[in-house]
């Protein structure tokens, strides 16, 4: 049985030519072009992924500059408050006793509320003050002591009596675990 013994005529030579570069092309879009270019595809995705992340970074780089450059602005002039130990309310006590000691006053302190290793000590307070301007200046001293704190609620209301004012506030002060000798009085 000899099924190849005679040549192959012109035309059917073209057809194995043809097909044998028909297979080729198959083979070659099969096995290099098409995982070329889904790498190519899966690179693009990853370069736009990085790109946008990248993107979030810098700007994220940008605002702990700018928080840096505050941090040490304020640093430089001295105008930041420190986080004292817990128990911190004597020295709170005379603050608000040479800041309002003119005024009529009257406050209401809260119970130091300890989340971690932050204090907060919520105190209300009321007062009549002669002008705003006066309100403006006790404020300041009290946001500008030695003490973090932060200043919510602020109601001022006239009082009809030449200009004066009543004020009804709520500030926070914040304290610290580190380094505090008691947990007394802790919620």
């Amino acid at each position: 049985m000899k099924l190849l013994s005679r040549d192959f005529t012109i035309v059917e030579k073209i057809i194995i030519l043809v097909l044998l570069v028909f297979l080729l092309g198959l083979a070659y879009f099969q096995f290099v072009d098409r995982p070329v270019r889904n790498a190519l595809e899966t690179a693009a995705s990853e370069k736009a992924a990085l790109t946008t992340e990248l993107t979030a970074v810098k700007a994220k780089v940008a605002q702990l500059e700018k928080m840096q450059s505050e941090i040490d602005s304020i640093t430089k002039t001295g105008a930041y408050a420190k986080m004292p130990s817990y128990d911190n309310s004597k020295e709170v006590y005379k603050l608000f006793n040479d800041v309002l000691g003119k005024l009529g006053y009257s406050i209401n302190f809260s119970s130091h509320v300890k989340s971690g290793n932050i204090v907060r000590w919520n105190i209300s307070m009321t007062f009549t003050a002669p002008d705003r301007e006066t309100v403006k200046n006790v404020l300041k001293e009290i946001t500008t002591c030695n003490y973090r704190c932060l200043i919510s609620d602020l109601t001022i209301t006239p009082s009809g009596k030449g200009g004066s004012v009543s004020v009804s506030t709520t500030i926070t002060f914040y304290e610290t675990m580190v380094g505090a000798t008691t947990n007394v009085g802790l919620n």
